[in-house]
């Protein structure tokens, strides 16, 4: 979801994290030989690793290909095609940014970067390519999942600017997987219906179509694990307050995913049996498997729309849920 208000500005730690990068993908090669195998005759990893010099965000993936890595891998979990791009190179970065960019407008991210407009509309057109921290800044301003970016290219615990916050985030990411309808009454708490006055439980319960007793389950939960706070002053009291972070469930195990997908495919089929207003569709056909592959990736790029339209969407007045399924029903694909 992308934040749009003027209090999401992002506070990442993207200076500290940079340094800390290098020196994560360097391991225990020296900072000279990790320079000359960059191609630099100068120790310029010990200049990016103390702060005095910075790395282009194109030098980050460099790193990570001439450390073993793959740069396209650090993108895996996201929902954007890179297989096209060098990122190794500043075009490559640039192209990168303008797929991540969505619907984010140049003025938003200049602010929450700190930036001018001129500089965050030439970083987004790919005219001008950024610092690695103000990569990563980038990556946290237009996702909202510049820890999990980090956490792709380094592991966590070798970094001290990340490893409490990656603690905390993967706390969230509990509460996401072992009660999904959390997840369901995160939203409803940023539809206009909820902002625009306190709201009962009986009331979320009602909107969401689930016991009162899972709504206050989740809400503790949310609470607990700092998603939300509620509010006890002000002009709204009462009322429960989210804060402007992303809980991605992409990296949870296979078991923990197919059981996510298990609970909405139940809840899919209850509001059908039930005959609640919704759309269910099938359609059984005899297909050519260059063809389904085909549908496969148009299945993949609906997903993608879906969430463009769903980032973009003012107001938010409701609570839906998409259960797309498509298989072959020999099981092999």
């Amino acid at each position: 979801m992308q934040p749009t208000n003027d209090e999401a500005r992002s506070t990442f730690p993207a200076e500290a994290l940079a340094c800390e990068l290098v020196r994560a993908l360097r391991g225990r090669r020296s900072q000279t030989a990790l320079s000359r195998r960059l191609g630099y005759r100068s120790n310029v990893v010990y200049l990016w690793e103390s702060g005095r010099r910075a790395p282009s965000a194109s030098e980050l993936f460099r790193i990570v290909a001439r450390t073993g890595g793959d740069p396209r891998r650090v993108l895996a979990g996201f929902p954007v095609d890179v297989s096209d791009l060098d990122l190794t190179e500043p075009h490559g970065v640039g192209a990168l940014l303008g797929r991540l960019r969505g619907s984010a407008k140049a003025a938003d991210v200049a602010r929450r970067c700190a930036v001018s407009r001129t500089v965050a509309s030439r970083w987004l057109n790919g005219r001008s390519e950024p610092r690695l921290a103000e990569l990563l800044e980038l990556v946290e301003v237009l996702t909202l999942r510049g820890l999990d970016f980090v956490a792709s290219v380094a592991s966590p615990e070798r970094l001290p600017s990340l490893a409490p916050r990656w603690r905390e985030q993967e706390a969230r990411r509990r509460v996401a997987l072992e009660l999904p309808w959390s997840s369901a009454v995160l939203r409803l708490l940023e539809t206009a219906d909820y902002r625009a006055r306190p709201r009962t439980e009986r009331w979320m319960a009602r909107r969401l179509g689930i016991s009162e007793v899972e709504v206050g389950r989740s809400l503790d939960a949310l609470r607990r694990a700092g998603l939300v706070e509620a509010l006890v002053g002000g002009a709204i009291p009462g009322r429960y307050v989210v804060s402007p972070v992303a809980v991605d469930t992409s990296t949870a195990t296979e078991t923990e995913r197919r059981a996510l997908k298990l609970h909405w495919a139940d809840v899919g089929r209850d509001r059908l049996s039930e005959g609640k207003p919704g759309l269910f569709s099938w359609s059984v056909f005899a297909i050519g498997r260059e063809d389904f592959a085909r549908l496969q990736a148009l299945h993949v790029e609906y997903l993608q729309a879906l969430r463009r339209l769903v980032d973009a969407s003012e107001p938010t007045e409701l609570v839906a849920v998409a259960n797309v399924q498509l298989f072959a029903l020999d099981g092999r694909s």
